[in-house]
């Protein structure tokens, strides 16, 4: 797994692109990350799980097999949550190295330069921070304080948990074991990798406003529901781990 870092190029990447109603935005997607990954590997795939979207996602992804060799899409057939798509993704990742992102465009693939770029100086893996949020006002809000929650009960130590950008490699998302199927499992993922002595290298990314669909978390119900995987991340990653360290 090895990487120069003059030419800021790896061995070789899978792009994991979990999506679910994404068909507005999951073409350009795939799109962006083959310009992307040419610039940094000549080794690469793109994985897309479509998480038993019920728009047309299914039928873009079918159609963009035909253009792209390199792309693996696999179908849920049932909507299993965020986490179990990424997981899905992960597994299916046959490269040294696992860059992923959401599938509807509020980030930019070929900003996947910077985070190899980033892996220098001892980093194991490279995680994106938000320059500034493009959501509404509430979504804001709510993703400011979902950030100071677990920074403070978690001990996060980069800086923007919540920033679904990050190249991390293969050999660290096998060794850790992530169990979460929904939102939670980049929290679970974050903690678990600092947790084992892994440091991330943290780069400014740019972060935009969804042009197609609608966010699955916030509305009332997943709020509450995240709030409880959360206490239960709480007690598995740090009570219990605290208790078997006394």
């Amino acid at each position: 797994m090895t990487m120069n870092p003059a030419r800021g190029r790896v061995s070789s990447v899978s792009a994991v692109f979990p999506a679910y109603n994404d068909g507005g935005s999951i073409a350009s997607m795939v799109s962006a990350a083959c310009i992307a990954l040419r610039q940094v590997t000549d080794d690469y795939e793109v994985v897309v799980v479509n998480d038993g979207s019920s728009d047309y996602t299914a039928i873009v992804l079918d159609e963009l097999k035909n253009k792209y060799p390199e792309l693996n899409v696999i179908h849920h057939p049932a909507n299993r949550g965020y986490g179990a798509a990424l997981r899905t993704g992960f597994n299916a990742a046959k490269k040294d190295w696992v860059f992923y992102t959401d599938g509807d465009s509020q980030y930019n693939p070929l900003e996947l330069t910077l985070l190899v770029d980033a892996l220098r100086d001892g980093a194991d893996a490279a995680n994106g921070y938000k320059l500034t949020r493009n959501d509404s006002l509430l979504r804001i809000i709510i993703g400011r304080a979902y950030h100071t929650l677990v920074k403070i009960f978690f001990r996060i130590r980069i800086r923007d948990v919540d920033c679904d950008f990050r190249l991390i490699p293969r050999r660290i998302l096998n060794e850790i074991e992530l169990e979460s199927v929904s939102g939670a499992i980049c929290l679970e993922m974050v903690k678990k990798i600092e947790d084992a002595g892994y440091i991330f290298a943290e780069v400014p990314v740019n972060h935009y406003s969804r042009k197609y669909g609608i966010s699955q978390f916030f509305v009332p119900w997943r709020i509450i529901r995240s709030l409880r995987q959360l206490a239960g991340l709480y007690w598995k990653l740090v009570i219990q781990k605290n208790r078997k360290r006394a």
